[in-house]
């Protein structure tokens, strides 16, 4: 009796009876086999609803579920699995307390594996517990919708009861235009919502869980400029205040002056092939090549052009100082990036001005880039503004897609998004596995 005690503690399992334990000769060594059977409270119930009820048949027979090694022996439950009639569900397999309905580890086993995916590589994890990495994907999605259950049956809700301001994105987890789209808490910083795609319809899907009273909380939303976004937002959420992320207006104003420093970095080129070869020798010293030295000197000038002026090394501020002499059509368009930039760190009641002065300003600069990108942000200018007064951007979101990105790598293998997901949701959102016995 203090044998089968033992083992029980050992195992880690509730309102079980343990029958015995033998070993057997297995493929990769001895197999510890532990036969169990629920306790008489737990018996007859329904493996989805738990409810009691009446037996079926004895379905196909003994079963064996995988649990945590013991020293260097795998280990394994074996118990009897009859099927029961549910009101509800029909015919299911019985319900046993050590493992899911449907699934072939214990409890034990799937903590332990969700708690390694979310924090090792996929190596350590697969090689440790001596699984493929497809159960790994299916073992992380049964423990974030197990831990969404129990949340839910403790009237935790869903996570999104609280939910006041969200910032929007996408994020690219798959060559061929593979997309997922992610809501974080402003407030928290955590993931609360991930699904796959990056359309109006996607984002819905999002807005519908949520629920209408839920939505009419939302106070502020915070976006990239996407339009499906902002037209999803509108029609869900009217009421919220809409702010584009600082993060994506400087990037834009970024991509213009790239645009404007690659066609200076053209014409430098075009003018370079109607020059004369180089000379060689003590001739080449006397030579004057003007249109190479130009060419050889912006393509080596996007950093400098990139970067803030507080964070420029000495050769950098060299080279901003050459661009200024020698092309003064890129260096003004440098000015205007960094113009815009300062925008964001002014007091809302003079950002008005300043960013109606930079309109202005980028109209009649005669850049083609910035002239587009100034009627970019007229159209975006009162949720600039918004973006300013209310001190919101994108940076948790991003934030959040760096290390989903990270965890892309992890997830590589993986057929469909919903392990991804899962494994996102459980390293970055509100349930973070946790070892066996650990708690």
């Amino acid at each position: 009796m203090r044998g089968v005690s033992l083992w029980r503690g050992l195992l880690g399992v509730e309102h079980t009876v343990v029958e015995s334990v033998v070993f057997e000769d297995g493929p990769g060594g001895v197999v510890v086999v532990a036969r169990v059977r629920p306790v008489a409270r737990q018996r007859r119930r329904c493996g989805r609803c738990r409810r009691p009820c009446p037996g079926y048949d004895s379905g196909a027979g003994r079963r064996r579920w995988r649990s945590l090694d013991h020293g260097v022996a795998m280990m394994f439950l074996e118990a009897d699995a009859p099927r029961v009639r549910c009101r509800e569900h029909g015919v299911v397999v019985a319900q046993v307390p050590w493992a899911a309905h449907d699934a072939g580890h214990t409890h034990s086993f799937d903590q332990q594996v969700a708690w390694l995916a979310t924090r090792t590589s996929k190596a350590a994890a697969t090689e440790l517990m001596r699984v493929a990495w497809r159960t790994v994907g299916t073992i992380i999605a049964r423990v974030w919708r197990a831990a969404e259950a129990r949340a839910e049956a403790a009237g935790d809700g869903d996570g999104l009861d609280g939910l006041r301001r969200i910032g929007i994105d996408e994020i690219s987890y798959r060559r061929n235009f593979k997309y997922l789209t992610v809501v974080v808490d402003h407030d928290t910083g955590i993931l609360v919502w991930a699904g796959e795609g990056r359309d109006r319809a996607t984002l819905r899907r999002f807005f519908d869980h949520l629920g209408p009273d839920r939505c009419t909380r939302i106070t502020h939303v915070s976006a990239d400029g996407a339009g499906y976004i902002d037209e999803e937002v509108a029609m869900a959420c009217p009421q919220a205040v809409r702010a584009i992320d600082p993060f994506h207006v400087v990037k834009w104003a970024n991509d213009a002056l790239s645009r404007v420093r690659i066609d200076a970095w053209n014409d430098a080129r075009a003018q370079a092939r109607t020059e004369p070869p180089p000379l060689t020798g003590w001739a080449r010293r006397t030579q004057t090549l003007p249109g190479r030295e130009r060419a050889h000197g912006l393509k080596n000038s996007r950093y400098a052009l990139w970067k803030n002026p507080d964070n420029l090394t000495i050769r950098q501020k060299a080279k901003l100082q050459w661009i200024a002499t020698i092309d003064r059509r890129l260096y003004r368009a440098y000015l205007l990036k960094e113009g815009l930039r300062l925008i964001f760190q002014l007091p809302p009641d003079q950002a008005t001005e300043a960013l109606d002065r930079w309109l202005s300003w980028a109209r009649r600069c005669r850049i083609p880039a910035f002239t587009k990108l100034a009627k970019t942000i007229k159209v975006y200018q009162t949720r600039i503004l918004a973006s300013i007064q209310h001190q919101i951007s994108n940076g948790p979101v991003e934030s959040v897609n760096t290390k989903i990105r990270l965890l892309t790598r992890t997830a590589f293998g993986f057929h469909t998004a919903d392990p991804l997901i899962a494994l996102a949701m459980l390293r970055l959102g509100r349930h973070h596995p946790t070892l066996p016995a650990r708690n």
